[in-house]
């Protein structure tokens, strides 16, 4: 190893082994076939960490015991070890490990080895970078919203699934294509990267495709590092979406509020109902008529009086009906004016007239969707919206004004009218067809002074209801019952509703009487025979007239025992027919 090696150049001098292996970026080690080191190169020292002091001489097991098994196994079997991998603390080293053969023997080994480190750290970096680029790739492809690239002079580079969704165009017609002859061709009408290649910022335009889609597109630069645009990123997203969404939200929040106002409607119903009474055989069949009806599905005419109830007793089959979850409509037809009519029983279409809702509104009928809609005052309606009217109850459609959609609509309707409809389809203003379809299940409720046995206990129930809220102790003077009894009630019940709460606010004390009462009802009333009105029958005027002697044998006397003795019954008779007719006992009375 010490021999010099002749470079056979004049100006390069001779140079020993050593020297030549020293000179090696990659680690040598060679033993002989003893395992005493014969070189140990620069290199070596420098990746093993040995500092400067040269281990020739020495045996290998003492310099790095952990890899003389393997020197050793070579040495015995001639046997090479090629890209062994070593994990050193320092550092990680390959090594390919070979015998020395002269003559057919091994007479030692040679380990040449290389730091691959840096190797490693660029191998990490090029995968976290494949990791990062599909990572990059997935975000690209999965955004909702459509992606076109295009270099720093308006070539199409990249173009992702979500644009070709949006706009119908294909990748491979674009990729390569420059903005400026896509828009010649009519592809775009206008290209939000020419615009930001020109401002050199961020633009939003209004962009069309094909002559038939609106598209709202955003151009943003990217800047490299000397001030240049090296890339647009356009943002592409179809508005017409957009607007449908809107619409639909719009939708949403109107039908919301509309099923809200019927949720709160429907705890006023159920207060209703709680405060319905019926005392009269004529109530009673009406009522038990509408629980019958409530079951089915078909179509109910209620008929009567204003003020006679019909709309809580439309709420009440309502309520009660397979449908009671659903929403319950109530439409006014007399109430809203001939040149609304439609629109809010129907709704409108976008753009169906000045003024009108971009998006378009849902009528009251669209509303109702499964529900139940009372038409009150059917009869007010125009011949035009009964035609439309009859198509939702016999083919359950219809259209919104101003639209060519036909909907579908599954309502029950439940009309109500203080006419007589078949007068009205007499005078051609009622279509006769409409007028069978909702007189199905005809139901008429009878004014209140056709069933008096409803008075008192109406008034009853309007004083405890009262005095329940208010915490007061009103009651009713006999003479006060006794006039309420025998008045006729233009109004109904609604008429009785309001006597009642008048008196109860404006009586000072706790005993309303015939002060407290209205003037048409303070008159007192005429003879028994006199008296009697059209429709009152025997029946009736023996009730007013015995209803009359219990309350002044309750006034005169102070126990109930005492005005049974002197009228000659017996005290449980007496408290039966007081309950009957609806008479309250005098707070000083005993028993």
């Amino acid at each position: 190893m010490e021999n010099l090696i002749d470079m056979k150049a004049s100006n390069i001098p001779l140079l020993s082994w050593p020297d030549i292996l020293d000179a090696s970026h990659n680690g040598i080690v060679i033993i002989d076939r003893s395992g005493v080191i014969l070189v140990y190169n620069k290199a070596a020292r420098r990746l093993l960490e040995e500092g400067d002091h040269s281990p020739v001489g020495r045996h290998f097991s003492e310099i790095r015991p952990e890899t003389w098994p393997d020197l050793k196994n070579i040495l015995e079997t001639g046997l090479p070890q090629i890209g062994k991998k070593i994990v050193l603390p320092q550092a990680t080293i390959i090594a390919n490990r070979n015998p020395i053969i002269v003559d057919g023997k091994v007479v030692g080994a040679i380990s040449v080895f290389q730091d691959i480190s840096e190797h490693e750290a660029l191998i990490s970096d090029l995968q976290g970078y494949r990791k990062l680029h599909r990572e990059l790739e997935a975000i690209f492809e999965s955004s909702f919203d459509g992606l076109y690239i295009t270099d720093g002079r308006a070539n199409t580079i990249r173009v992702n699934s979500a644009y070709e969704r949006i706009t119908g165009l294909k990748r491979e017609d674009l990729i390569g294509r420059n903005m400026v002859d896509l828009v010649r061709e009519g592809v775009f009408d206008h290209s939000a990267t020419i615009d930001v290649l020109e401002q050199r910022s961020q633009v939003t335009i209004i962009q069309k495709i094909m002559g038939d889609k609106h598209l709202l597109v955003t151009g943003t630069p990217i800047f490299d590092d000397e001030n240049g645009i090296a890339l647009v990123v356009t943002n592409v997203r179809d508005i017409t979406l957009l607007n449908e969404l809107k619409a639909q939200l719009d939708e949403s929040r109107r039908l919301s509020s509309r099923y809200y106002q019927s949720l709160v409607e429907k705890e006023k119903f159920q207060h209703d109902l709680q405060d319905m009474v019926v005392k009269s055989g004529a109530m009673i069949q009406t009522v038990q008529r509408a629980i019958k009806v409530a079951a089915a599905d078909a179509s109910v005419l209620l008929s009567g009086e204003s003020g006679a109830g019909k709309s809580m007793l439309a709420r009440i089959i309502h309520l009660i009906s397979p449908r009671k979850e659903r929403p319950f409509i109530k439409i006014n037809c007399g109430a809203i004016p001939d040149s609304l009519i439609e629109s809010e029983l129907f709704g409108y279409a976008r753009g169906a007239f000045t003024g009108a809702a971009p998006e378009g509104k849902a009528g009251l009928i669209e509303v109702g969707h499964t529900g139940t809609v009372l038409l009150d005052e059917v009869g007010e309606l125009t011949l035009a919206m009964q035609v439309k009217l009859l198509q939702v109850i016999e083919e359950k459609v219809f259209t919104r004004l101003g639209g060519l959609v036909v909907h579908e609509d599954n309502v029950r309707i439940i009309a109500a009218t203080n006419k007589n409809l078949k007068d009205l389809v007499q005078q051609g203003r009622f279509r006769e067809d409409l007028y069978y379809r909702l007189d199905v299940v005809p139901i008429h409720i009878p004014p209140l002074r056709e069933r008096r046995d409803d008075i008192a206990a109406l008034a009853l129930n309007r004083i405890e209801k009262f005095n329940r809220t208010s915490g007061s102790a009103k009651r009713l003077d006999q003479v006060v019952m006794d006039r309420l009894m025998r008045y006729n009630y233009p109004g109904n019940v609604r008429e009785l509703i309001n006597i009642m709460e008048r008196m109860m606010i404006m009586s000072d004390g706790n005993l309303i009487t015939i002060a407290d009462l209205p003037a048409e009802l303070r008159e007192r009333p005429q003879s028994n025979i006199d008296s009697f009105e059209d429709g009152t029958t025997l029946t009736d005027a023996m009730k007013q007239f015995e209803c009359r002697i219990i309350g002044r044998a309750l006034n005169c006397h102070k126990s109930l025992s005492m005005a049974a003795r002197a009228l000659g019954v017996h005290p449980t008779t007496l408290w039966r027919k007081m309950t009957k007719f609806g008479i309250s006992k005098p707070n000083a009375m005993s028993q």
